[in-house]
């Protein structure tokens, strides 16, 4: 097993911004970074990365961690397995034992089993190609045929599939890979035979770069025979999550801020052998609403390029309503008659290529508007459909400016009332968010049997898949534990007293320390009493060691504490600042005072209750022993109560 010290390493310099920065497109925003959730569905970002705090917290979801509950949570990773990926990106040696070896191969999670067995069989498929006779007389030679160079071989892990019936099979069978996960990742098929035979094979990547199905092309036309088949879906492979090239071209995506979709597999290849990297395929499929938030984690922006003929243009409109419900800004290009992506690059090359598309390009609205106008506005029939068909376009795009925009445009170029085109695509726009309030609340109904039949009710209702932040709960003295822990896991050791040496924690601690046992959250208590327990033990009390922590709990509240949607301004270029103000997070040692003193004042008032009834009890009885100690200690009590608010500028009435 990885050694405690080793995770530590990985969980100190790794950086979230980094790791992140691989999945989602992030701005700078003051300090910090934002972008859009990789978790839910958002139009706007409430996902914010803390350099400083090295967490990530979306505001929308409200999910939040460090680097490895990231990959666990948007690559689907077991917590060792984002230890080893994060220790590989940083060149971070793990300590291990190799007696445990074999005890950690047998704690793998399901999911990562099926990773190690696609593995294999890229690598398979990998050597096939490239050192058996036959695999590199038909499959490397049908690729240096199409023109493609090893390295783009290579880089995108291409393959061939021998014609030998079970060669893959036998081979993983003696590699001792469970047959089981051989079957459900569809590379055995029912008949106990090899799934892919004599096809030279496309390896489709996750994100994070793992094999997570496959794709085979038959190299010899067989009217039997599809051209390509593909890996069944399984735990790691959901085709309407995935486009093939997003990990080879995500950073050219980002660079350009713009994604460019192919549709099949060997455009992708021909396009980046040409030096157009930014492109990824849809692998002949309609766009899905989970392929376009792929996108977006990158760009806003796509441009659909797609074959000349009518059957290519018609799959450039399919995609057309979730994205602008994406609020992606979308273009299209048609190529030359009899010209795919893939025969076009080779022709034109790089510059003529890009020329191209940059003369071609239409937008995606203006473009459909040509291609169902045409021939139509004489024929009040299909002039009707046409319009009714633009109508529903219009009311896709989220942005009202930008729909504004489109409407004026739609309204010449159908010769159409724009004031009454206005009004029909308001009206579209309520239609589809009743039936979509209509679908939710009967997906509702059958997860929880419950019929929602009031509309605020249904608006306002919080959905029960956002976790609950603690935020939430500032019953009673909850507010007061929870500011004074926010104080402690931000500033913990951080000198509160110079000239004493005394620590922001200590000072807490011996101020509360008479009334600690009265906190009413145990957690918050717990977490005070470790703070403080560090600090004497001369250990560090700083926001790592909390968003670190092995206690689940504790890491939840650290993340919720210590994160926040906003960002400071750069007060050091505003001089009227520079005498008056300190910048916020210099203001610690006012926050513990401040912090202290409302919790001290909430907790007096409750022992004072606490006495206040024991007094009573005393009274209503014959035995009137202590009954003066508590009197005296209710007057002590009554003073306190005085002085706390009278530090805190409050009037006692």
């Amino acid at each position: 097993m990885i050694a405690n010290k080793s995770i530590q390493d990985v969980l100190t310099i790794a950086q979230v911004e980094e790791v992140v920065g691989d999945f989602v497109n992030l701005k700078r925003r003051g300090a910090n970074r934002i972008g859009l959730c990789p978790f839910h569905d958002e139009k706007t970002p409430s996902f914010i990365v803390s350099p400083a705090k090295n967490i990530y917290k979306c505001f929308g979801c409200g999910k939040g961690g460090n680097s490895v509950q990231f990959l666990m949570e948007s690559e689907s990773m077991s917590f060792v397995e984002a230890i080893r990926f994060l220790a590989t990106k940083y060149n971070i040696t793990l300590e291990e034992s190799e007696e445990n070896r074999e005890e950690y191969e047998e704690q793998k999670k399901h999911t990562d089993s099926l990773f190690i067995v696609n593995d294999f069989a890229r690598n398979y498929f990998k050597k096939q190609l490239f050192e058996s006779a036959e695999g590199k007389t038909i499959g490397l030679g049908y690729f240096k045929e199409r023109g493609y160079r090893e390295d783009i071989i290579k880089k995108f892990d291409l393959g061939y599939a021998p014609k030998e019936r079970n060669h893959f099979k036998d081979q993983a069978i003696y590699a001792k890979y469970d047959k089981q996960y051989l079957s459900e990742l569809g590379l055995v098929s029912s008949r106990d035979q090899d799934f892919f035979n004599d096809r030279v094979m496309f390896t489709i990547h996750n994100l994070s770069g793992k094999p997570i199905a496959f794709a085979g092309r038959i190299l010899v036309a067989n009217k039997k025979a599809p051209k390509y088949i593909n890996s069944p879906e399984s735990e790691v492979y959901n085709k309407r999550k995935i486009l093939y090239g997003i990990y080879q071209a995500k950073e050219a995506i980002r660079k350009a801020d713009n994604c460019i979709l192919v549709e099949g597999y060997t455009d992708v290849l021909s396009l980046h052998q040409n030096g157009v990297q930014n492109v990824v395929a849809s692998s002949g499929t309609s766009l899905t609403k989970e392929q376009l938030r792929l996108v977006k984690r990158f760009t806003d922006n796509l441009t659909i390029l797609y074959d000349g003929d009518q059957a290519g243009i018609n799959a450039a409109l399919r995609g057309l309503e979730l994205a602008l419900e994406a609020d992606i800004n979308v273009r299209i290009v048609i190529l030359p008659e009899n010209e795919d992506p893939d025969s076009f690059v080779f022709k034109a090359g790089h510059d003529g290529f890009n020329q191209y598309v940059e003369e071609n390009q239409k937008d995606f609205i203006l473009f459909k508007l040509d291609q169902a106008a045409q021939g139509a506005l004489k024929d009040p029939i299909k002039k009707t459909e046409i319009t009714r068909d633009i109508i529903n376009t219009l009311s896709s795009i989220m942005d009202p400016i930008k729909r504004s925009n489109y409407i004026q445009q739609s309204s010449i170029l159908l010769k159409f009332d724009e004031l009454l085109l206005t009004k029909q695509v308001t009206k579209k726009i309520r239609e589809k968010i009743k039936q979509k309030r209509i679908k939710e609340e009967r997906e509702a109904f059958k997860e929880t049997g419950h019929s929602i039949h009031d509309e605020e009710q249904f608006i306002n209702e919080k959905p029960t898949s956002v976790p609950q932040k603690i935020s939430d709960n500032t019953s009673g003295d909850a507010y007061q534990e929870k500011d004074i822990v926010r104080i402690i896991m931000n500033y913990g050791d951080q000198l509160e007293n110079k000239e004493e040496n005394i620590t922001v924690t200590e000072y807490i601690y011996n101020y509360i320390v008479d009334v600690i046992e009265y906190f009413e959250n145990p957690t918050f208590k717990r977490i005070v009493e470790i703070a403080m327990e560090r600090i004497q033990n001369k250990e560090s009390v700083n926001p790592a060691y909390f968003t670190n922590h092995s206690d689940p709990e504790i890491q939840s509240i650290a993340i919720e504490l210590l994160s926040t949607p906003y960002s400071y301004a750069n007060w050091a270029s505003k001089d009227v600042y520079l005498v008056t103000q300190k910048m916020p997070e210099l203001n610690f040692a006012k926050d513990s005072k401040q912090a202290i003193v409302r919790f001290k004042y909430r907790k007096v008032i409750k022992v004072k209750k606490e006495i206040g009834k024991k007094i009573e009890e005393i009274s209503a009885t014959e035995e009137k022993k202590d009954l003066e100690i508590y009197i005296k200690a209710l007057m002590k009590l009554d003073q306190q109560r005085l002085e706390i608010a009278n530090e805190l500028g409050m009037v006692v009435v």
